[in-house]
């Protein structure tokens, strides 16, 4: 089966891609690399199929759609502190790139696309643990422009009835191939980085604010059964662990596992979170 990974090559993306050449597919990856990195698919030159344009761009999309009988659609411009910095650009990548996906796939008779979306459109809830049928109620342009973007799915899938989509909401990926040194990087990592240099971690509010970190194996299982799975058309998903942690918690965690003493640096709350 020949597929298509947008942004196969981030962090998230080209995890995929390896388990998706692992089990025989052929895999075409649409990316610009403004966040992702080359590096992420050293080796894979011959397996795979690399189109480098904009999400932005429909001519360039539908270039990349052609063929493939499934999309992954993972390509976005990430970060909450980002969108709070440039809505604008958040909101046109996330917002009118996904539906530049959505047209071509469409256009193409594509099967399924299965979408990328975030926990952050949840915002703050009152009850936890957070689920699927909780009114979403997103803080930040970003979770604004994903919750935007994951409506536009599930619209295609009622008017264009022979048009399947997959929803899938992320809670905090960490893992191989995530990078550290972007100042919109995750927490995982910088959090890593800075213990094992010894330096102070960087923490945002109090840290008693709880996240739940899921392995990046366990959302590309996610995504490979979003792609194949019967009677999930249409519908969403919450892809996480189920135990969630503080901030501080998962400072703690690193310390112990790295044999590190954790110096803590707090700072206020930022916007969106």
């Amino acid at each position: 089966m020949k597929v298509l990974v947008t942004g196969g090559a981030g962090f998230i993306g080209s995890n995929l891609v390896r388990a998706l050449l692992a089990r025989g597919d052929d895999v075409c990856v649409l990316d610009n690399f403004s966040t992702g990195n080359r590096s992420n698919l050293a080796g894979l030159d011959r397996d795979v199929e690399l189109v480098e344009g904009e999400l932005r761009s429909y001519e360039r999309v539908h270039n990349a759609v052609r063929g493939v009988e499934l999309v992954f659609h993972l390509g976005a411009l990430g970060s909450v502190p980002r969108s709070v910095q440039d809505p604008l650009t958040s909101g046109a990548v996330n917002v009118e790139g996904t539906l530049n996906v959505l047209l071509a796939a469409r256009d193409e008779g594509i099967r399924r696309v299965v979408f990328a979306s975030s926990s952050s459109i949840y915002g703050n809830q009152a009850e936890l643990p957070l689920r699927e049928t909780m009114p979403p109620d997103p803080i930040s342009p970003y979770g604004v422009a994903k919750l935007a973007a994951e409506r536009y799915c599930v619209s295609f899938t009622r008017v264009y009835h022979s048009f399947e989509t997959v929803v899938l909401r992320y809670f905090n990926v960490f893992g191989p191939r995530q990078d550290p040194r972007s100042q919109y990087a995750a927490v995982v990592p910088l959090f890593v980085t800075a213990i094992a240099a010894g330096e102070p971690v960087t923490i945002f509010d109090d840290g008693e604010q709880s996240r739940d970190f899921t392995y990046i194996d366990n959302v590309v299982a996610a995504n490979l059964l979003a792609a194949d799975a019967d009677g999930v058309s249409g519908r969403i998903f919450n892809v996480s662990s189920g135990a969630p942690a503080t901030v501080n918690q998962l400072a703690e965690a690193i310390g112990r596992l790295l044999g590190e003493p954790v110096e803590r640096r707090y700072l206020p709350p930022r916007p969106g979170d």
